[in-house]
């Protein structure tokens, strides 16, 4: 039996392998901001977390909102990306 993924058309995988690259990219990203918050203490963040008996709670739901949003950018920056290739005129295009 094969699996869901396979069964889908050549363009459907590679729309899907497209958005899935840059939306991991954006989270990668998004981590690595979330990890220089912390490390650089800004706002003193990392001792107010270290501080508290659920500091890991925090810290959970800081890189959960880091990885949707910047992964969401991630896709958005892909997808509109594809546009330009296509805004250029052809070559033996008159302006009127």
């Amino acid at each position: 039996m094969k699996k869901p993924f396979e069964n889908l058309h050549w363009t459907a995988k590679t729309t899907l392998l497209f958005l899935f690259k840059h939306m991991m990219a954006g989270i990668c990203g998004g981590f690595f901001f979330g990890g220089l918050l912390l490390y650089y203490d800004v706002s003193k963040l990392w001792t107010m977390i270290s501080a508290t008996q659920d500091g890991w709670l925090v810290v959970v739901m800081l890189f959960t909102g880091l990885a949707i949003t910047f992964g969401s950018i991630g896709m958005g920056w892909g997808i509109f990306s594809l546009a330009q290739e296509r805004d250029d005129p052809p070559d033996d295009h008159m302006y009127y």
